[in-house]
């Protein structure tokens, strides 16, 4: 396929978020000696990701990064999983989370099989600081950071597509976006990038209803980041 570079959606696509977060609530229930729901946080954090851009999106605020917004959606629901009245600091190191989701096991081989041929970057909603911090914490292999951050705003904005099209100084045909989100394809495609659904069936956990398969002819679909790599000839 004539592309010169993948860019990647990272939360969903590339991470576990929700496997991470009801992970490290084990560890925050037993250091703050308090039952912390950690599915019902991880759930409800993300229900509210979507509404928090859409403020940014539509200009109801100015541009705020993700973590902001993390954080905001953090300080009105902690109360409701077990987090009343925990100290500003802790609830800082939990907003964090969020720089330290783990990779689904297929997603740092398949990277690295991938970057012996193409550019890889992510291209998330991500700030700049979110996704270093998380690469270097697991090994991913980006050969730079692509956030909606660098042009305030957020998927689907077209400006966060072109913008990174126009970054790596390539037409929009010879970049493919990779992502486990419809959505995202779509926008991407619409303006002229090529495009990979990755299967992530549990992203949402088991009980998963959306994005189970693509809806479109996506110009590839597979089921991770290996079955991506084969299908490119890697």
């Amino acid at each position: 396929m004539d592309v010169d570079a993948l860019v990647f959606d990272v939360f969903g696509t590339c991470v576990d978020w929700r496997g991470t977060i009801i992970r490290e609530a084990e560890g925050w229930s037993r250091k703050l000696a308090r039952k912390i729901d950690g599915t019902g946080l991880a759930d409800a954090w993300r229900a509210s990701y979507q509404p928090s851009l859409e403020e940014v999106r539509a200009g109801r605020r100015p541009f705020a990064a993700l973590d902001v917004l993390h954080r905001e959606t953090l300080d009105k629901i902690a109360p409701r999983f077990g987090l009343a009245g925990v100290d500003e600091a802790t609830l800082d190191g939990i907003n964090r989370v969020w720089h330290r989701l783990d990779p689904w096991p297929d997603t740092v081989p398949g990277l690295r099989r991938l970057r012996a041929r193409f550019l890889l970057a992510p291209l998330s909603n991500g700030g700049v600081a979110l996704l270093t911090r998380m690469a270097k914490r697991v090994g991913l292999p980006w050969d730079l950071i692509l956030s909606s951050e660098l042009f305030e705003g957020y998927k689907p904005e077209p400006k966060v597509y072109l913008g990174a099209a126009r970054l790596l100084d390539l037409p929009p045909a010879r970049v493919m976006m990779v992502a486990a989100h419809n959505g995202d394809l779509a926008a991407a495609s619409a303006l002229g990038l090529k495009t990979a659904f990755v299967r992530r069936p549990t992203e949402y956990g088991p009980a998963q209803t959306t994005d189970l398969a693509p809806n479109a002819a996506w110009d590839l679909a597979v089921d991770g980041m290996e079955a991506l790599a084969e299908a490119l000839g890697c």
